[in-house]
């Protein structure tokens, strides 16, 4: 079941969404739980675990931008949704990875394309997965729970939120495992997963955790080729 919040500091505006969001969901017979918030301060102090935020921008205190901004912080893998009466913010929805960017007046036909693309990103990424060791223990890994891997020599080391594990693997196999699924071989060493991407320059890409990895003078061109790729389907603007 989907879990969505709704924040607009507007309480008429913010229950004209959440019903107009409730009544396409369940035409499409998708089970869901929406909750209001009238501030960033409100969402931001719940303890729930949502999978679709709407977010207005133009809100008295703290700001959907701001709020957006210590959101992604504790939770980068979920999806955002702005919506505004000012085109002022698309670019700044960029570095904070939005989904999308509505409009007020919200357009019902837009907003119904948005959330069938939304939930079929949340169907796709928590469908793959991979099956790997650690101290003789096999564990369970969503793909999107990974940041990249390092490969040194035979031994693949898979970095995660979760920790580290180490396998046996050929990078061939593992890179051509991942093709088209959100990763790119940036370095003869490193794989790393896009969705985690928050920067890069011709000599190292920037993670969101913090981490840094190098990329190679000869895939530099071919990455940034494949990072807009990547943003284009997830839904960027």
């Amino acid at each position: 079941m989907l879990s969505i919040a709704v924040c607009d500091d507007e309480v008429i505006a913010c229950c004209n969404l959440e019903r107009k969001i409730k009544e396409i969901l369940d035409d499409k017979k998708v089970p869901c739980i929406i909750r209001q918030f009238s501030s960033g301060q409100e969402l931001l102090q719940s303890v729930e675990n949502f999978d679709i935020i709407f977010l207005d921008i133009i809100m008295c205190g703290l700001d959907g931008m701001k709020t957006a901004q210590m959101f992604r912080k504790r939770a980068f893998d979920k999806i955002l949704i702005f919506v505004s009466s000012s085109r002022e913010y698309v670019f700044d929805a960029y570095d904070v990875e939005a989904f999308y960017y509505l409009l007020k007046p919200i357009d019902d036909r837009k907003l119904e394309r948005v959330l069938e693309r939304a939930v079929r990103k949340m169907e796709n990424s928590s469908q793959e997965f991979m099956i790997v060791s650690k101290e003789r223990q096999k564990r369970k890994l969503y793909l999107d729970e990974i940041y990249y891997f390092e490969i040194k020599g035979r031994v693949v080391e898979l970095h995660a939120a979760e920790g580290i594990f180490a396998y046996y693997e050929q990078i061939g196999i593992l890179e051509n495992r991942l093709r088209e699924k959100g990763f790119f071989r940036c370095h003869k060493s490193y794989l790393v997963n896009l969705k985690y991407v928050e920067g890069y320059s011709r000599q190292e890409i920037i993670l969101e955790n913090g981490e840094r990895i190098m990329i190679a003078k000869r895939r530099y061109e071919e990455f940034c080729q494949e990072i807009l790729k990547y943003m284009k389907k997830s839904g960027a603007l």
